[in-house]
């Protein structure tokens, strides 16, 4: 059967993205918004555990980063945003890592590697890109041009060759 299990309330508009995991045992959820904000949410306790305010129009994706938790054991969420950047936000320590922002126009998705040790960030914009970007070094490694409109949703896959 269907039951709501929690709400979680803070944000002042509508959530656009979401995500779930785990750090040190705990269960978290990070959530971005039309309000500007991305939140952490702790889920065993049914309470928020951090906000950032530091884009400067919508939050479109959320995603917690699991290359700075197996790599530095930082707890980091990555998000993307209308104001055409992606914030890397360390939650723990309550502050922006890294901004990348060579988009020409509002990033509506991305996604991280599971490959990889996780190092890798995809990112998809209406200025109709895909880039890939090196979370570890902080640059863009590839810029795939070709579609005729806004990128709306990423999926990264890896493909093995055995010979």
């Amino acid at each position: 059967s269907s039951k709501l299990l929690k709400t979680f309330t803070g944000h002042k508009s509508h959530v656009k993205g979401i995500d779930y995991s785990t750090f040190d045992n705990n269960q978290l959820l990070c959530s971005g918004s039309y309000d500007k904000t991305v939140r952490v949410w702790d889920v065993d306790n049914n309470k928020q555990i951090q906000s950032f305010n530091g884009h400067l129009s919508f939050v479109y994706c959320v995603k917690f980063s699991q290359y700075h938790y197996h790599n530095h054991h930082q707890n980091v969420i990555c998000s993307s945003s209308h104001d055409n950047t992606i914030r890397l936000w360390d939650f723990k320590h309550n502050q922006q890592l890294q901004v990348f922002n060579e988009h020409t126009s509002w990033i509506s998705c991305i996604e991280l590697s599971s490959f990889n040790g996780s190092k890798y960030l995809c990112s998809g914009s209406d200025d109709k890109t895909i880039r890939l970007w090196d979370i570890e070094t902080s640059k863009s490694l590839h810029i795939f041009k070709g579609h005729t409109d806004t990128v709306r949703s990423i999926i990264m896959i890896i493909k093995v060759i055995i010979l």
